[in-house]
């Protein structure tokens, strides 16, 4: 009683308390058909109290999301099926589903009437304007009785998960020169003495070889290994995103920042097409993905890891080692200071394949703000240390600024290699 109760509304308080006081003017009074009055109206807000509690117990709700996983400006659709077990049809139900800004407004149905045991199905479209890993739910209904005299809120279903990954733009072509991810920067890293080793030792299994046995490392150990053959990896293309928050300028869907993911998205699956071993690091050199052979080959799995990406709260753009870690790489900056530029020349020889895209961040501020970086100071410093070049600008489009890289690559293809011969 104590929860029916607690439903009731203004009306149903005010229409409770007026039966009330007519009950004690019709004890006071000795009138009975005023009594009778008093009764019906109190009786009426307790009734209706109840059969709103009644319809509260008996709902039930699943939501389904097609597709769930969704790029930035595409649709995906909500599924909400409602269903009543209640003994008595359920009317007066207002369903709110709880959705974040960046897919739009929330939605609303007025529900009038829910039959028992039917199962009944809303839709409702959701159009993503931003990436990210985005929670919807829960989904709330309030019940109502007819004359508006209880309600109740009620949570039917809980949350949903969608991802929303970057836009992607479709390229075409490649930087020339050195062969993009052929295998030349594996020869470079041989060259210069930062190879793998192309065996192992390990402790003998049954079945092995006995051919494979090796010797020194049985008679060091004291226990019998044997030589496993292991190709050395070579090739590949490192893609290098800067994300920190202090390189970029703008807000939401149109900031620099989001521009970056989204090119870097599209250079992924571009290099992917073609069959690339591609691995994708942040500015402190921390694999975002493709770590493993499998995941470097995975399209999802770049793409998830750029939906859930956050800015970072770095300052230098350097980590202090080779973020291409002996490979090509293609990297796209923020605003750099040339401290920074400098610390990353550091690591990467010229000899090795070196790529950027710069964004010009004032650019996307409109111009205005005087403490961005000038993309030019690391052009130039980028330029004599050999890397292959392109500057980034919102009136821009990406495949533009693709094939001004793949330009630049191809200017300073033959003076790579005949160095490194």
């Amino acid at each position: 009683m104590r929860t029916a109760l607690s439903g009731l509304t203004t009306r149903g308080r005010c229409l409770l308390a007026a039966g009330f006081a007519a009950g004690v003017c019709a004890a006071v009074l000795n009138e009975r058909d005023l009594l009778r009055v008093a009764a019906f109206v109190i009786a009426l807000p307790l009734l209706a109290a109840w059969l709103a509690t009644r319809a509260r117990v008996g709902l039930h709700a699943a939501r389904f999301l097609a597709p769930s996983r969704v790029p930035v400006g595409a649709a995906s659709e909500v599924k909400l099926d409602l269903r009543s077990t209640g003994r008595l049809p359920t009317g007066g139900l207002m369903l709110e589903d709880t959705v974040p800004y960046a897919l739009g407004a929330r939605p609303r149905f007025l529900v009038e009437r829910l039959p028992r045991n039917t199962p009944t199905t809303l839709r409702y479209p959701l159009k993503p304007v931003m990436r990210g890993i985005q929670q919807v739910g829960p989904l709330m209904a309030r019940i109502t009785d007819p004359f508006g005299l209880a309600e109740f809120d009620r949570e039917l279903a809980g949350r949903s998960r969608l991802v929303v990954v970057p836009r992607v733009v479709r390229l075409s072509g490649l930087p020339g020169g050195s062969g993009m991810g052929a295998g030349d920067d594996g020869s470079i890293r041989l060259r210069a003495g930062q190879g793998e080793d192309d065996a192992v030792v390990r402790q003998y299994r049954h079945g092995d070889d006995l051919r494979k046995v090796h010797w020194r490392s049985t008679a060091r150990r004291d226990e019998l290994m044997v030589r496993v053959e292991e190709r050395p990896w070579r090739g590949g293309t490192t893609v290098l995103l800067d994300h920190r928050v202090y390189a970029h300028r703008g807000s939401g869907p149109t900031a620099s920042l989001e521009w970056a993911i989204s090119f870097v998205a599209s250079i992924c699956l571009h290099l992917h097409h073609f069959g690339h071993q591609v691995r994708l690091v942040s500015e402190d050199g921390r694999v975002l993905a493709g770590g493993s052979s499998d995941g470097g080959h995975s399209d999802h799995v770049v793409l998830d890891s750029l939906a859930a990406l956050q800015g970072s709260h770095r300052r230098e753009l350097s980590g202090g080692i080779d973020p291409g870690a002996g490979q090509e790489v293609i990297a796209v900056l923020g605003g750099v200071s040339p401290a920074s530029v400098e610390e990353l020349i550091r690591y990467r020889p010229r000899g090795m394949r070196s790529l950027a895209v710069l964004l010009d961040v004032n650019a996307w501020a409109g111009g205005s703000d005087a403490t961005a970086p000038d993309p030019e100071d690391a052009r130039r410093l980028l330029g004599s240390a050999g890397w292959g070049l392109a500057i980034a600008r919102p009136s821009t489009s990406m495949q533009q600024v693709w094939q001004e890289l793949c330009a630049s690559a191809s200017h300073r293809g033959p003076s790579m290699r005949s160095e490194v011969g």
